[in-house]
């Protein structure tokens, strides 16, 4: 229940002191809750007044309202973040790092602020949400020192008397779209690296997710963050079409900066070609996890549970298709097994153990269960889950095993983006890669082998971005996040991803004899 509901309930109940108790209580719990986009270092209103409400996927309670705003909105701010642009680019490294390390450390301070508000409207478990603030605040610290380390080059120059310089110049306005899955992350890693390239920004986060968006940008406030430097425009699905096409086309965005599904990376790609606008899209996945003979089995089921269950499934480098070598695939689908069954304790967010909480929306959760029947009634088995747990709630699912997958089922060939593993048989390294490599996705692969050999052969002929070896998670900062194929364009982290805000220029210096 939004906390302004909640005592108006109180109030009217006759119970006062209860009901002061319980205010103050909500209040303290979620400080960092703002319920108001965020223009020109204000926060305001959309122009028509509307509101749309933000729902707890754990038990669809209003989390809050916030502003339903339009093109109109948008246009106002992206022309902020214009004119913003002209005296931000102009600051100097040293400048947009220590802003950056200010807010960073109010970050690091409101760990627990941050992580309440990600479980009130994404679902998560509390201690994976403050998980997720670590990350999200790892890339502010990152590019807080990568500012000063957006370096040119002198180029010797085939001509007498002449210098060749490249600098990097930033790009100039960015508009910022991300999704409900790491709702924090996905804008601290973003907006973090066109800060310390010296660009500006307009944020439309997610429909389902904007609270997190906003209470990230109250400390970004906090820590001086010029105005227009970070604008938040919130936006209800029926306006998001609208508002996603002029943060596209608008003549004063230089990059579109999206995660979130391929299919909808596709639109906003066609819409950028329209004024040659630079994009960043970090899209689909459809991760395969091999395991090979060599490989140390119980190790492999612990890694597994990371690749797959981590935010209940929900990630783009998600493990979705488990290749196991025939010799130990009856092993480890029994420890898997076993694994799931004692690790997945699937509820609310907010409850003590818990480790799997709701599927964001009725949407995902429709998706999620048409893919397990679709697959069981073309001869799936279901091992483990396989169905709502009805009791808690309409998008709670069970963590899910299936064998007996093949590659005809819908289930091998899309991302599921849920709490569903499938493991199929595989008999060689060359059968692994065929079927690996059968996907128009190219994010992550996860391979596990003791065999260095076998690993450098697998790293060079996955068609994908990521590979990790021996382990289920590769995110961090520092390393270059981002797909081949259908999986994206360009990178986000390590010092390529604040580059990717940037201009190369060439100067051409003669006449130095004169």
């Amino acid at each position: 229940m939004h906390i302004l509901y909640l005592r108006t309930y109180l109030l009217r109940s006759g119970n006062l002191v209860e009901s002061q108790k319980m205010y103050i209580n909500q209040c303290r719990r979620l400080h960092l809750l703002r319920n108001q986009a965020y223009v020109n270092g204000e926060w305001v209103k959309a122009k028509s007044n509307l509101v749309f409400a933000v729902h707890n996927p754990a038990d669809d309670s209003v989390v809050a309202e916030v502003p339903d705003m339009d093109s109109k909105d948008a246009q106002n701010a992206l022309l902020t973040a214009s004119n913003a642009f002209q005296t931000w680019k102009d600051t100097t490294a040293k400048e947009r790092s220590r802003i950056l390390r200010r807010w960073f450390d109010l970050c690091e301070k409101n760990t627990d602020n941050l992580a309440e508000v990600i479980t009130a409207e994404s679902g998560k478990p509390l201690a994976e949400a403050k998980g997720e603030v670590a990350y999200g605040n790892s890339f502010l610290e990152w590019f807080a020192d990568s500012a000063r380390h957006i370096n040119g080059e002198i180029i010797p120059s085939p001509w007498p008397n002449k210098q060749i310089l490249l600098t990097r110049n930033p790009l100039g306005v960015v508009s910022v779209i991300t999704p409900w899955n790491f709702p924090f992350a996905m804008i601290t890693r973003k907006v973090g690296a066109l800060m310390a390239a010296g660009c500006t920004c307009v944020i439309k986060p997610s429909e389902d997710t904007p609270l997190s968006a906003l209470a990230a940008v109250e400390l970004a406030h906090q820590a001086g963050v010029p105005k227009g430097v970070v604008n938040v425009v919130t936006t209800s699905r029926k306006n998001a079409p609208t508002v996603g096409k002029v943060m596209c086309e608008d003549e004063y965005v230089r990059c579109i900066s999206f995660t979130g599904s391929t299919t909808v990376g596709k639109i906003l790609y066609g819409l950028a070609a329209k004024g040659i606008k630079r994009v960043a899209l970090e899209l689909g996945g459809n991760a395969p996890f091999i395991v090979f003979p060599s490989a140390d089995i119980d190790h492999a089921v612990d890694q597994a549970m990371l690749a797959k269950f981590r935010n209940n499934g929900q990630a783009c480098i998600g493990a979705n298709r488990f290749l196991i070598h025939e010799i130990v695939f009856d092993d480890f689908v029994k420890k898997f097994k076993a694994r799931i069954e004692k690790k997945c304790v699937l509820g609310p967010g907010t409850k003590e153990g818990v480790t799997c909480g709701p599927l964001i929306n009725n949407e995902q959760a429709k998706k999620v269960s048409g893919l397990v029947d679709d697959a069981v009634a073309k001869g799936a088995k279901v091992l483990s889950g396989g169905k709502f747990a009805k009791n808690l709630g309409n998008k709670f699912y069970e963590s899910t095993l299936l064998v007996d997958v093949n590659q005809d089922m819908q289930i091998f060939k899309e991302e599921v983006f849920g709490p569903v593993a499938t493991c199929i048989k595989m008999k060689s390294e060359e059968e692994a890669l065929k079927m690996a490599n059968s996907t128009r996705s190219g994010l992550a692969a996860y391979i596990f082998t003791k065999d260095l050999g076998q690993a450098f052969r697998m790293s060079k002929n996955l068609e994908f971005g990521m590979v990790a070896i021996n382990d289920g998670i590769l995110s961090a900062a520092e390393p270059a996040f981002g797909g081949v194929k259908e999986s994206g364009i360009g990178r986000e982290g390590s010092l390529h991803g604040a580059v990717e805000y940037t201009d190369l220029k060439y100067t051409l210096m003669s006449g130095l004899d004169k």
